[in-house]
């Protein structure tokens, strides 16, 4: 199969052809059809993160069965799949406690060192990124990381769910529970925040404020329910949110943008009592600095957000429903459609700030 393979950082990935072994007893093998280009496989190509190489990246994707093991019983060839990082493994405490999205991934997810690598190219294993490696034609994934879906819905609209869309949507409904007529600021409108301030909006919120530097983008956040907007490129954005607000801050905060000073912003324009939500990737080490006296006497609270906390199997076939209603718009969230030997030119986009989503399609 042809996949696009991340050698180095700072190094464009290498579009190669690379073999994929056959689904194991509890494994699936899916033909790709959509793959989201999502900013956190950026933070591995940039060095941010760390993952060991040659490897295929690659998580937000939709696709068709080809294949299945011996043991799977949830989903049979021809059925249309999402796929999703939280792959769980059923079994460690985490998963005990109804959190699956917080596996420990002890028991069987991965392939043992004995066996044959699911990846591998002229002899070398191939790191599959995220446990998906979407960024190929074709992905063997253990069964825990699909959920079945109808089959009359476009595969990049499927593929968006696999991501952005359950990790914004899930941090507004699931994680933060916002509530009625409650006042929300979102910090980043990219995939992610855009579907928070979705979330939001599903849930009732009285006030959704949107924040991006991109003009392109604010205008599609008040499209997708956000009630104000503010432009970051000039700065004093935690002022700008309070003189919206008369002051007094807002009750939630989610910041999807990745870096330490979006991080604070969200923190310093919370209310008393409020929640500021990090959904971003913010490099590994980084600090962060927030005011012991607002933070200790006020109540307020700052929490980690993992993939809007989900239970995918339960939650995508909800967010479908929502987007066939016409509550969770999600067309146009697409930018653009490309092939997989663009997808370089895709990361050059998203660093550029012109796009929502890119999504390759596969035919």
């Amino acid at each position: 199969m042809k996949a696009a393979v991340f050698h180095e950082v700072d190094v464009p990935l290498e579009i190669e052809e690379v073999h994929i072994d056959s689904p194991a007893a509890h494994e699936v093998l899916i033909r790709t059809r959509a793959s989201g280009v999502c900013h956190s496989d950026l933070h591995f190509m940039e060095g941010k993160y760390y993952m060991d190489t040659p490897a295929i990246l690659g998580h937000e994707a939709a696709g068709t069965v080809e294949a299945v093991g011996s043991q799977v019983r949830y989903v049979k060839p021809g059925d249309t799949v999402i796929t999703c990082l939280s792959v769980f493994c059923g079994e460690c405490d985490m998963c005990l406690k109804g959190r699956q999205v917080l596996c420990r991934r002890e028991a069987g997810v991965l392939r043992e060192p004995s066996e044959p690598p699911r990846l591998r190219a002229n002899g070398t294993p191939i790191t599959q990124g995220m446990l998906l490696a979407a960024y190929a034609e074709l992905m063997l994934v253990h069964e825990h990381s699909v959920v079945k879906v109808r089959d009359d819905i476009p595969f990049e609209v499927l593929a968006l769910i696999g991501c952005g869309v359950t990790t914004g949507v899930g941090a507004a409904l699931n994680t933060a529970r916002v509530e009625p007529g409650s006042t929300v600021a979102v910090l980043g409108c990219g995939g992610v925040g855009l579907s928070v301030v979705q979330g939001a909006r599903i849930a009732g919120a009285g006030r959704i404020i949107a924040v991006d530097p991109v003009e392109t983008k604010l205008g599609l956040a008040r499209e997708l329910g956000a009630t104000d907007v503010v432009d970051a490129s000039g700065g004093d954005v935690v002022e700008k949110v309070l003189g919206l607000m008369n002051g007094r801050g807002v009750d939630y905060a989610f910041e999807a943008v990745g870096m330490k000073r979006t991080t604070e912003q969200a923190f310093e324009m919370l209310d008393d009592g409020a929640t500021a939500y990090v959904l971003g990737m913010v490099p590994e080490g980084t600090k962060i600095e927030i005011s012991a006296d607002s933070y200790l006497r006020r109540e307020r609270r700052i929490q980690g957000c993992t993939m809007g906390s989900n239970h995918f199997r339960v939650d995508m076939p909800r967010y479908i429903d929502f987007y066939l209603d016409g509550r969770l718009k999600l067309d146009e969230m697409v930018s653009q459609r490309m092939q997989l030997d663009q997808i370089n030119d895709a990361f050059e986009d998203m660093k550029q700030g012109h796009v929502a989503r890119t999504v390759l399609v596969f035919e």
